[in-house]
């Protein structure tokens, strides 16, 4: 196990469950990167993602991941589209597979590609299971995925305990971004049989939103779009935080 999964699996055992700011270096510079990771790193937040599905260049990602390390404490893991979303200065990846992407590409081509850069990068990995649900949003389009319904909870079921099975460990129920957020009741069918770590992001916008998502069974909230969006990230990402502690606790006392 590594630095960076040894932090989060350590910090989901004291916590209950988790939040994550998403940074895409093809809508915030250096700069704004910066002021949002401090924001995260003030209101709770665990570690920064840096990542985007389209328009991201290496040197977009360097900038963005050394302007956010020059910030903060928090690990900075990249939750890369494509081999260009690497990065030599970030402290782990998401080595992701979209698993119900119709194009091998984005199963496991893209991945090869990436991987002797990975290690030339010496960057650490963490397997990463991703389904595409819902409408999809850009990274539907892109991975080209056959989209989950959120009214067949057994399909992602199926698709989750494959990749538990096949060794992935964390799985990440994605509903797009700016779309509607992944449902509770799938959360929770998917939460009911699997054991890995579930992360979720896509729409997830509220404090109510996130506190309905722990309290159904996911691990990891990623917000994106609200920290692009909120005029006071500070203030948005604490009171997202919160419901997720919160959550997290209700759902620690309620498994006792």
């Amino acid at each position: 196990m590594g630095r960076v999964e040894k932090y989060l699996m350590e910090r989901l055992e004291e916590r209950g469950a988790l939040h994550m700011a998403l940074v895409d270096p093809a809508r915030m510079n250096g700069k704004e990167a910066r002021k949002v990771a401090e924001c995260a790193e003030r209101a709770g937040s665990s570690a920064i993602m840096v990542g985007g599905s389209i328009g991201v260049s290496e040197a977009m990602v360097d900038e963005v991941v050394l302007s956010v390390k020059d910030a903060t404490s928090l690990p900075v893991i990249l939750f890369p589209g494509s081999p260009t979303g690497l990065s030599r200065y970030a402290d782990a990846v998401w080595f992701l597979s979209v698993l119900n992407s119709t194009n091998p590409y984005f199963i496991i081509i893209g991945q090869v590609q990436g991987a002797p850069i990975v290690k030339r990068y010496g960057l650490e990995t963490l397997p990463l299971a991703y389904l595409i649900l819902g409408k999809g949003g850009t990274v539907g389009f892109i991975s080209q995925a056959r989209l989950i319904p959120y009214d067949k909870p057994e399909i992602a079921v199926a698709y989750s305990l494959a990749a538990q099975y096949m060794g992935f460990k964390f799985l990440y129920l994605e509903g797009g971004s700016g779309g509607e957020p992944v449902p509770p009741t799938l959360i929770r069918a998917v939460d009911e049989n699997v054991e890995i770590p579930i992360i979720t992001g896509g729409g997830i916008r509220t404090p109510e939103l996130a506190r309905r998502a722990v309290e159904a069974g996911a691990d990891i909230i990623v917000t994106g779009t609200l920290v692009e969006e909120a005029d006071d990230v500070y203030v948005r990402l604490r009171a997202v935080i919160s419901a997720i502690e919160q959550a997290a606790q209700r759902r620690a006392r309620r498994n006792l």
